[in-house]
């Protein structure tokens, strides 16, 4: 303990020792009586030395509580110390605790999203998953309905996928110039079991080239174009319409109720209809809107119940 008292504070007693000096050659070149200069000096040496022992015994003091301190201190703990340079070591600690207390509040809001994803994953999954196990256990397995199964399982799988890695690398981009026509004609033909199904009707008109991120303007399109098929009533039409300003995805579905239309594009939430027909997980339209936000574009939706539902995606 004493070598590191030494170490803070051995300057100043070399500072201290070289004044003395400084004096005591002041006091041989101008021939002063050497008794005063000894004098003086041994007193100042007797206050130096109980000045030391107080300034030993609040360092042994201080040293001791910061290396029986953990991470979880108060800054109450320390109101004994109250130099400047205390101060400022405690306003820099509390700040990286406040940060730290950010981190892991993000963390856990994260952990807490994550799970309520795969919670409400594995629910939506088990009907797909019920219904194909049904028919191979009464062995009537009908070829149509096995790929619309399928096809739902393959849409809830690649939404997991896709929001576990948008939640960690929302900057893979890579923007090019591409035409929303060609991505709504494969979506529809992927999609064509499910249109069948319901017979529906789906209408692709003009084009927009746009530079953006296929891959990912494909997976918004797709959320879009599934909650289409899922509310749309059967022997009804879904219609693209696109010009040089945008795209609209609009169909002859229940609707959405007025009140709900504010929040569809809040995480996790569903709406009456979507609590009514047990379809919805909530994320896919949350996904749709953090994505167009990040490509630079903008989504809304206007709606009626009983007549339908139109999407407008737009450069913001």
């Amino acid at each position: 303990m004493i070598r590191k008292y030494i170490q803070e504070y051995g300057l100043w007693y070399l500072i201290y020792g070289l004044i003395a000096g400084l004096f005591c050659l002041t006091f041989w070149l101008y021939h002063l009586p050497l008794e005063y200069f000894i004098n003086s000096l041994a007193l100042n040496i007797v206050i130096l030395l109980g000045f030391s022992l107080w300034l030993y015994a609040h360092f042994y003091s201080k040293l001791q509580q910061l290396n029986n301190t953990t991470i979880n201190f108060e800054p109450a703990d320390f109101k004994r110390w109250q130099s400047p340079s205390d101060r400022a070591y405690q306003a820099i600690i509390a700040d990286l605790k406040a940060k730290e207390a950010e981190i892991l509040l993000d963390a856990a809001q994260e952990r807490n999203r994550l799970e309520s994803m795969i919670k409400m994953w594995s629910h939506q999954m088990k009907v797909p998953i019920s219904a194909l196990s049904f028919m191979a256990q009464t062995q009537q397995l009908d070829k149509s309905e096995v790929e619309q199964q399928l096809q739902r399982l393959q849409h809830y799988l690649n939404t997991l996928l896709a929001y576990l890695k948008f939640s960690r690398h929302n900057d893979d981009f890579r923007f090019e110039l591409i035409s929303a026509r060609e991505i709504a004609v494969d979506l529809v033909k992927s999609y064509r079991t499910l249109c069948l199904s319901k017979n529906l009707s789906v209408s692709i008109e003009g084009d927009w080239q746009i530079k953006t991120d296929k891959k990912w303007l494909t997976f918004a399109l797709a959320q879009i174009l599934d909650n289409a098929i899922k509310y749309s009533q059967d022997n009804s039409q879904i219609r693209f319409i696109m010009t040089d300003q945008g795209v609209t995805i609009s169909d002859q579905g229940i609707g959405i109720l007025q009140e709900d239309l504010p929040r569809l594009f809040d995480e996790g939430f569903t709406g009456y209809n979507g609590h009514e027909h047990q379809k919805a997980t909530g994320f896919g339209l949350y996904m749709t809107k953090q994505i167009l936000d990040s490509l630079g574009l903008s989504i809304r939706i206007t709606s009626q119940v009983g007549q339908g539902t139109s999407v407008r995606i737009t450069k913001s």
